[in-house]
């Protein structure tokens, strides 16, 4: 039986996340094989979702379903849909983090679901309607039995950094990670395309500035400095050495940067 992941926002304090396991369980039988990818994401938090799942889905085998509690519940704005991509099938809202999965690489099939929930709430989306549609392609059901072929994605803006002058990405804070480190949307692939070999400045809140970038968190040696590298998932990533999130804190509160504050690289001529 294919394997079905869960990324969402519901945290692990409230029911919500064993609720949807039990509704997998309770349609699939005792063998489905769940995994967390993450229920930590910040509420509502578009990109962070698709920073998560963009760089855990590709370890798991083709054949996957990859379901998305986040910002999930229907409305005009929001349809429920499921996507194919590189034989993984991906279920959740049109509500961005689909069409960052797809900024790369294209989807090989889009439905909009026409799946109806089964009780009088209509709040839970992701327990009522995104299990049933999981629950039919684990059995090896077809896309097209669940919902109706569309060809586009909604185009959500601001998700992506810009590009200013041939001089500038301007990009922001998308996530925070165990360790207190800022990890931005602006990638190495769009540094290289834009920067070139020039020189440059990084930008952060708070007249911070840097204007080195590591290849690995060691070649800094002091404790307590602050650098940038791009990480293991491509991502530019400010951090201060040898730190954490609980004893002496990371960048982001050493530095009193947040999630969705802006980082800039600048440069030069």
């Amino acid at each position: 039986m294919p394997i079905i992941t869960l990324t969402t926002d519901f945290g692990t304090k409230d029911y919500f996340a064993a609720a949807v396991k039990g509704a997998i369980y309770s349609d699939l039988g005792e063998n489905a094989n769940i995994v967390d990818i993450s229920h930590s994401i910040q509420p509502f938090h578009i990109n962070q979702g698709a920073y998560v799942l963009k760089n855990a889905y590709p370890y798991f085998p083709t054949g996957t379903i990859h379901i998305i509690g986040i910002d999930s519940e229907l409305d005009d704005s929001n349809a429920h849909i499921a996507a194919q991509i590189r034989g993984h099938y991906f279920i959740g809202a049109d509500n961005g983090i689909i069409s960052i999965l797809t900024n790369e690489v294209k989807a090989d099939k889009l439905v909009q679901l026409n799946i109806n929930s089964d009780t009088d709430c209509d709040t839970f989306s992701t327990k009522d309607i995104f299990v049933k549609a999981a629950s039919h392609l684990a059995r090896g059901g077809t896309m097209e039995v669940i919902g109706k072929p569309i060809t586009e994605l909604k185009e959500v803006k601001g998700l992506n950094p810009t590009v200013t002058d041939n001089k500038y990405i301007k990009g922001s804070v998308i996530y925070i990670d165990h360790f207190g480190n800022l990890v931005t949307n602006i990638t190495k692939k769009q540094y290289r395309e834009v920067g070139k070999t020039r020189d440059f400045e990084i930008l952060l809140p708070r007249n911070y500035r840097i204007n080195k970038l590591n290849r690995t968190y060691n070649e800094t040696k002091k404790e307590g400095e602050k650098l940038a590298l791009f990480n293991s998932a491509g991502h530019l990533e400010i951090a201060i050495y040898k730190s954490d999130g609980y004893n002496i804190g990371g960048a982001a509160s050493l530095l009193g940067i947040k999630v969705q504050d802006p980082i800039t690289i600048e440069f030069k001529p």
